[in-house]
């Protein structure tokens, strides 16, 4: 299992929310191609990068700024905001290896099915980010977390696993950016029912002992962005992750 350093972009920071709550903005004094460049040295093959200008506005805003952070050499994905297949080429074409789709996916699965058949299973990323109801029901989020759909979470994901989905990547958002730890059984559960995904594990990672925990519910990957800027999840695990695998 692989940790997926994770930068969040708001007004070209580097920052964090609590539980996608932009009121709960903390915003770190990092430049965000250093940073980039700084995961890549320390053995990160992959990067994770949230535009969270561009999931409000719902349209990628921060384009030129992440293509110079694929420019350091690390692989990226990246989301915010993807909301037509030209958002998706535009991406592709700054040199960003896979764009993550999280509201057209959950509202309009047709469009996503369509876009993996045109851009293939390696170049999109699912995002599935999930909040539980008082009913103990998971509902995907929408809109930069700020809405939720009422749909069938396995309806969805049966859907795009017969049209060669290979990577999720799923937030727990009671955990992000809470440093409460991640939701273990959430991501067995996921990994056991749907094992054909590479799943990526996101939310609440706050130390070497949470990637353990990780490492033994069949997830591909996890995202750590809090834990890795405070320090509380050390540089040197990343490759020691990378050689494990």
């Amino acid at each position: 299992m692989k940790i997926i350093p994770a930068i969040d972009l708001r007004d070209g920071r580097v920052v964090r929310l609590k539980q996608g709550d932009f009121a709960q903005t903390r915003t770190f004094e990092h430049d965000p191609v250093l940073l980039a460049k700084r995961y890549a040295d320390a053995g990160a093959q992959w990067l994770h990068v949230v535009d969270l200008d561009g999931a409000r506005a719902q349209r990628p805003a921060q384009i030129p700024l992440i293509a110079k952070m694929a420019a350091t050499g690390i692989r990226v994905q990246a989301g915010g905001g993807v909301r037509t297949r030209a958002d998706v080429e535009s991406l592709l074409a700054a040199g960003i290896e896979r764009a993550v789709v999280g509201s057209v996916a959950v509202r309009a699965p047709d469009t996503f099915v369509e876009w993996l058949a045109a851009f293939g299973s390696e170049r999109l990323c699912l995002a599935m980010d999930l909040r539980l109801d008082a009913d103990g029901r998971w509902h995907p989020a929408v809109d930069a977390w700020q809405g939720e759909e009422s749909v069938d979470v396995a309806l969805l994901l049966n859907r795009f696993a017969q049209a060669g989905l290979r990577h999720v990547l799923t937030t727990d958002i009671t955990r992000d950016g809470m440093s409460a730890g991640p939701n273990v059984a959430l991501y067995r559960s996921l990994a056991e029912r749907w094992p054909q995904f590479a799943w990526i594990a996101s939310g609440g990672v706050r130390d070497r002992e949470d990637v353990l925990a990780l490492r033994g519910t069949g997830v591909a990957a996890c995202v750590a962005g809090t834990a890795l800027l405070d320090g509380t999840l050390a540089l040197e695990e990343i490759a020691a992750c990378s050689r494990a695998a």
